[in-house]
């Protein structure tokens, strides 16, 4: 199996993530009257990160999913059952409000998250395994997605699957088979994959946390216990992928890239799902989650790498 690898700079680009997602943030709560209006923008911000993903996938890349083997289907697997089961979990045992709760689970049903590539470079991981792995999980959302939210949340609220289907396709399914399709005709520079690609990817995140933020601005009061449920989430996700990838026998970088794919979530299409079928306080587990995973996925990814360095440059020992 073969993919792209992500060029040094995009490993760059990413240590400075979670600083814009942060600004964003702090933009949101500071000038709420600026960043709410946004909210019906959601959906479009979302849509062009993920023509951006699909900018980076060659038509063969999507074929070689045929052929991409027990891994794929493994880590694919452990993102839509642990992360679901996980959320729905967490939503009952910290008794979160019913908007609040729906959220999580959303959150939970969520594709593999966008930024898990670069991670999963910085880690040390199999960057192609990391790249299959966030291309079927993204295509399987349209049905999977919908599927678990009508399922698990209804528990809390009505939820009817079938515009949280439409959603998705437009958002997600649509703009990364453009962004397919034109590869097959235009191959970026690599300015453009590298460096311009990432940096509006990155805006248009930080953006959608800030009108977030913005608009449950009045209602952050609930963030503790949401906090608790997010990073409770991502660690699950973290440490079961972790878990069952080695219980299934798979190799060391492929264990560390299962554990980022399934611990990082697509928090964005979490977002705009909620804002646009449920409400704004629904999307509050998705902005916090959108900062959260780009704090440990990257940390984990620097504990990872300098335990590879102690590895490969033992201390000397002086001689006696």
């Amino acid at each position: 199996m073969t993919g792209p690898s992500p060029p040094p700079r995009l490993g760059r680009l990413a240590d400075g993530f979670v600083l814009w997602v942060l600004l964003g943030a702090a933009w949101g709560y500071a000038f709420p009257g600026a960043a709410a209006p946004g909210a019906p923008w959601i959906p479009e911000a979302l849509g062009a990160v993920m023509l951006g993903m699909g900018l980076t996938l060659r038509p063969a890349d999507v074929l070689a999913l045929r052929h991409a083997g027990r891994p794929v289907a493994a880590g694919v697997a452990l993102q839509y059952l642990v992360m679901p089961l996980c959320a729905l979990g967490l939503a009952w045992a910290l008794r979160l409000p019913p908007e609040l709760a729906l959220g999580l689970v959303l959150l939970g049903a969520a594709p593999g998250g966008t930024a898990s590539n670069v991670v999963t470079y910085l880690a040390g991981g199999d960057v192609a395994l990391s790249v299959a792995m966030t291309t079927a999980s993204t295509l399987l959302s349209p049905v999977l997605t919908p599927l678990w939210a009508g399922l698990l949340a209804s528990a809390w609220l009505p939820v009817d699957p079938l515009p949280l289907v439409r959603t998705v396709a437009q958002v997600v399914l649509l703009p990364v088979a453009a962004g397919v399709a034109l590869r097959r005709f235009w191959t970026p520079a690599p300015w453009l994959l590298g460096g311009a690609l990432p940096l509006l990817s990155t805006a248009a995140i930080a953006w959608i946390v800030g009108v977030i933020v913005a608009l449950n601005h009045d209602r952050l009061a609930a963030a503790p216990a949401v906090l608790v449920a997010v990073a409770g989430l991502n660690a699950l996700g973290l440490a079961l992928g972790y878990g069952g990838a080695r219980a299934l026998k798979l190799g060391p970088k492929a264990r560390r890239t299962v554990a980022i794919e399934v611990g990082m979530q697509n928090s964005g299409l979490a977002v705009a799902l909620a804002v646009a079928h449920f409400g704004p306080l629904a999307a509050v587990p998705g902005a916090l989650f959108s900062i959260w995973h780009n704090v440990t996925g990257p940390l984990l990814a620097t504990l990872w790498r300098r335990a590879d360095a102690r590895i490969s440059n033992p201390p000397a020992t002086s001689p006696r």
